[in-house]
C-alpha cells in the first residue's frame, strides 16, 4: 500500500471493525476473514454499512473461506494467505481505479454557487448548493419538497463555463431548510464535466 501511495487504518478485531464501519468512510476495506474472529460478518457488514456500501472489498483467505463464498458476500478482491508480496501489489494496483471512482462519487465539494430548480412548467426554483460530489449535492430551501418529486437542476461548475443539467430526486431534508438531492439520469457530456472538476478538486487537497 505505501508502495502505491495508499493511507490505512488498521483495525485490531472484530469489535473495532464494525465499529469503523459505522462512523467512517472508507475507499477500499481489506478484511481478513478466517483468522480474525468475526471476520466473514466484517465483510458483510461491508455492504450493509451506509456509508460503505460501494466501498471496494478485499478478502484475505486462508483455506477455509473459499473464494467463491468471499466473492458471495461481497468481496470484489481475494487474496489467499500466504499473501505474496507481488500479489498483494498487483490486486491493488488493479483496484486503485475502482478505488478512485469510489472516493470521486463520495467526496463532497464545499461550494456556493446558484443552482436553478425546475418542479414544473411554471414551478421555478432559485436556490444555491452549498457542496457538491459526483452523486448529488446540498441546497438551501424555503419549501418543503414532495420525498418522490423528480427535479430538473441547471447549474454552472465554479470557475467554468460548464453548464450542468440533470435530474434529481430529494435524498433527505433536516427540517431547517437544508435538503440533499440525488442525481438521477445524468447526462454523458454533463457527467463528464462534473468528473473533470472533481478530479480538478481532489487534487488540490
Amino acid at each position: 500500500m505505501e508502495k502505491l501511495s495508499i493511507n490505512f487504518k488498521i483495525a485490531a478485531d472484530g469489535p473495532s471493525g464494525h465499529q469503523m464501519l459505522v462512523t467512517e468512510k472508507y475507499d477500499g476495506i481489506v478484511v481478513d476473514c478466517d483468522d480474525m474472529d468475526d471476520g466473514l460478518n466484517i465483510l458483510r457488514a461491508i455492504r450493509q454499512a451506509a456509508s460503505n456500501q460501494s466501498s471496494v472489498a478485499f478478502a484475505i483467505v486462508n483455506r477455509v473461506t473459499p473464494a467463491s463464498k468471499a466473492f458471495e458476500m461481497g468481496a470484489n478482491f481475494v487474496l489467499q494467505k500466504p499473501v505474496e508480496p507481488v500479489n498483494a501489489l498487483r490486486c491493488f494496483s488493479a483496484a486503485l481505479g475502482l478505488m478512485e471512482r469510489e472516493r470521486r462519487r463520495y467526496f463532497r465539494v464545499p461550494v456556493d454557487m446558484p443552482v436553478t430548480m425546475i418542479l414544473g412548467q411554471n414551478d421555478h426554483l432559485k436556490t444555491r448548493a452549498s457542496n457538491l460530489s459526483e452523486g448529488g449535492m446540498a441546497v438551501q430551501l424555503k419549501r418543503k419538497l414532495p420525498p418522490d418529486a423528480v427535479i430538473k437542476l441547471h447549474f454552472t461548475l465554479p470557475a467554468t463555463n460548464n453548464s450542468i443539467e440533470t435530474r434529481a430526486t430529494v435524498a433527505w431534508a433536516d427540517g431547517a431548510g437544508r435538503a440533499g438531492l440525488k442525481f438521477r439520469d445524468v447526462p454523458q457530456i454533463s457527467r463528464e464535466h462534473m468528473e473533470r472538476w472533481l478530479l480538478t478538486q481532489i487534487g488540490k487537497i
